[in-house]
């Protein structure tokens, strides 16, 4: 299991930039990035008329049934996903092994074009994690919650008078 990655909010500032030039770049209707846990990082475009919470949920749990999948056939993921409808279609790629970038395109792109584009916003991301990670000391900046309260406090706390 891999530790948590933290995201302050300078992060989240050249993620959204990234993004942005993702959505304009591939000329689609919207842009997500989203963590495998179905937390929203980031949203670019036409997204008013989309329930962003629920499409971060339900992308990460298509995720997780695709992880399932593929293990029944030997595989160790399916990294990308394309689900097309008559109007709209949604590419899922997954990147860095803990992200997914959420694309809805229409007629006004192609799945070639975001699939060009995303190659390089794949790159660009992952290089911007190497930096995150390499500017922070390991688990430095996440307080240790437990470190100060002894096993006898802790059953203290959960002891309601039951003798």
């Amino acid at each position: 299991m891999k530790s948590p990655f933290v995201l302050y909010e300078e992060d989240i500032a050249q993620i959204d930039e990234l993004c942005a030039l993702l959505y304009r770049e591939s000329l689609a209707r919207a842009v997500f990035l989203v963590d495998k846990d179905g937390q929203l990082i980031s949203e670019q475009g036409d997204t008013s008329a989309i329930d962003a919470t629920a499409l971060a949920s339900l992308t990460a749990g298509v995720i997780a049934a695709a992880g399932g999948l593929a293990k029944l056939l030997g595989e160790r993921e399916f990294p990308v996903q394309l689900h097309e409808g008559e109007r709209e279609s949604i590419h899922t790629s997954l990147v860095a092994e803990r992200f997914i970038f959420v694309m809805i395109f229409d007629e006004r792109s192609s799945l070639g074009l975001v699939r060009l584009k995303l190659k390089r916003a794949h790159r660009s991301f992952e290089l911007l994690l190497d930096e995150l990670s390499a500017s922070r000391p390991a688990h430095a900046s996440q307080p240790k919650v437990f470190s100060e309260i002894s096993d006898a406090e802790i059953d203290a706390l959960f002891d309601v008078g039951v003798k």
